[in-house]
């Protein structure tokens, strides 16, 4: 039930806000999850981890602030215009060619060595779901307001889409999580769906075309401090943090202790220290007397 309404509200979320924005804040379900993991499951979250989780809502915060303002799409003919344009269907093109060189040429041959093969499946046709997601809401909204929505063909064919990337996805994402590691696999699902996903909308929304300088620098900057935050957060989330990996000048009870002065001259310094041997010491007086 927790996980339908989570992704009820991630559905709304395209419906209101901007893909670029609503894709990379997906990341703090991660956090959350590492958090309440911690205190209910009693789950170490190590020194890396609890920097991941900062890291992750600074660039959060960064990324709300200089969030990317998309083209007004209202209605369900306004999004046919936009699936129409050249440049989203030579995107599409693409990305279903190489994904099917992925599922049927690459895949055989390197999908059980290399992690890339199968998430970047996922990826890409990820990139195509939100934009299904975002076409259904917008014909929820109209479905609601009193439209005859039903007999739009447009919305049928975006939910027929929706379930079948959907079904591509989770099963590609499956293999790889049943044959690599699941700190491997997720920073790296994450950092390629969400990349998919923001050429995507960018391509079909224009959301970056009428940013100022500034909002660009710090959307990117809020994504890849979050990216470092992801990664942190899995690809040490099972490296013991000990007392011991701490250099010796910070570890508990390692430090020598200042010595008094009266041990000072036991531990005298090398400018106090004569410069010849007491040997040679005695047999230089001995021949000064005998000159005397």
């Amino acid at each position: 039930l927790a996980v339908g309404v989570g992704e009820a509200a991630n559905f709304a979320a395209y419906a209101f806000a901007p893909a670029t924005l609503v894709t990379p804040l997906g990341a703090l379900s991660v956090l959350v999850s590492a958090v309440l993991s911690s205190i209910f499951l009693n789950e170490q979250l190590n020194v890396h981890g609890k920097i991941g989780c900062i890291l992750s809502i600074l660039g959060s915060t960064v990324m709300v602030i200089h969030a990317p303002q998309e083209e007004e799409v209202s209605s369900l003919e306004s999004m046919a215009e936009k699936l129409k344009d050249p440049g989203f269907i030579v995107f599409a093109v693409c990305v279903l060619v190489s994904s099917l060189l992925l599922i049927f040429v690459a895949g055989p041959r390197y999908g059980q060595s290399n992690v890339l093969v199968y998430v970047l499946v996922c990826s890409a046709i990820g990139s195509l779901s939100v934009s299904c997601v975002k076409g259904l809401g917008i014909a929820l909204k109209e479905l609601f307001s009193g439209k005859p929505v039903l007999k739009e063909p447009l919305g049928w064919v975006l939910l027929v889409c929706l379930v079948i990337c959907i079904s591509i996805q989770i099963n590609y994402l499956n293999k790889a999580l049943d044959i690599f590691s699941t700190s491997v696999v997720t920073p790296i699902y994450y950092v390629l769906f969400t990349t998919a996903v923001m050429m995507c909308s960018a391509i079909l929304f224009k959301e970056w075309q009428h940013m100022v300088l500034d909002n660009i620098i710090g959307s990117i900057s809020g994504f890849l401090t979050i990216v470092s935050g992801i990664f942190l957060l899995h690809a040490f989330r099972d490296m013991p943090f000990t007392p011991n990996l701490l250099p010796l000048f910070l570890q508990p009870g390692r430090a020598e202790p200042h010595l008094p002065w009266s041990s000072a001259d036991r531990h005298q310094s090398c400018q106090h220290q004569p410069l010849l041997p007491s040997e040679d010491k005695g047999s230089q007086s001995a021949q000064e007397e005998e000159e005397e």
